[in-house]
C-alpha cells in the first residue's frame, strides 16, 4: 500500500470541510494557503465566484515590514493587512477557512492578525 503524501491529506481535509462552507456576499470566506516559505489569504465571494480581496507575504506594499521577521510574524502582519483591505472595502464579517491547515502556528497567527485588522469569525 502506499502512503499518501501530507498535501494529498491535507487536500481531502479540505475538500471535507469546503462541503460544510462557503462564503457569500455578506459574509465571504477568507482563504489560507500556506506554503513552505510564504502566506497567502484571499477573501472570496463563492456565490459569484470573486476574489474581493487578496494578499500575501510576497506583497510588495509590505516587504519593508516582514523584512527579517520570523514566518509566525509575518503571518500576523498579512492578516492584519487583510483585516485593513477588507474594512476598506465594507467587509467586517466572514467564515475561515483555514484550508485543511492545524489551527497553530502560522495559520493561528494570521487569523488573529485579520481580526485585529478589524474582521470577525
Amino acid at each position: 500500500m502506499s502512503r499518501k503524501s501530507k498535501n494529498e491529506a491535507r487536500l481531502k481535509r479540505h475538500r471535507r470541510v469546503r462541503k460544510n462552507i462557503a462564503g457569500t456576499a455578506d459574509r465571504p470566506r477568507l482563504n489560507v494557503y500556506r506554503s513552505l516559505s510564504d502566506i497567502y489569504v484571499q477573501v472570496i465571494d463563492d456565490e459569484q465566484g470573486h476574489t474581493l480581496v487578496a494578499t500575501s507575504s510576497l506583497d510588495k506594499a509590505l516587504a519593508g515590514a516582514l523584512k527579517g521577521k520570523s514566518k509566525s510574524e509575518q503571518a500576523a502582519l498579512v492578516g492584519e493587512e487583510i483585516g485593513k483591505r477588507s474594512v476598506e472595502k465594507g467587509i467586517f464579517d466572514v467564515v475561515f477557512d483555514r484550508g485543511g491547515y492545524r489551527y497553530i502556528g502560522r495559520v493561528k497567527a494570521l487569523a488573529d492578525g485579520a481580526r485585529k485588522g478589524g474582521l470577525k469569525f
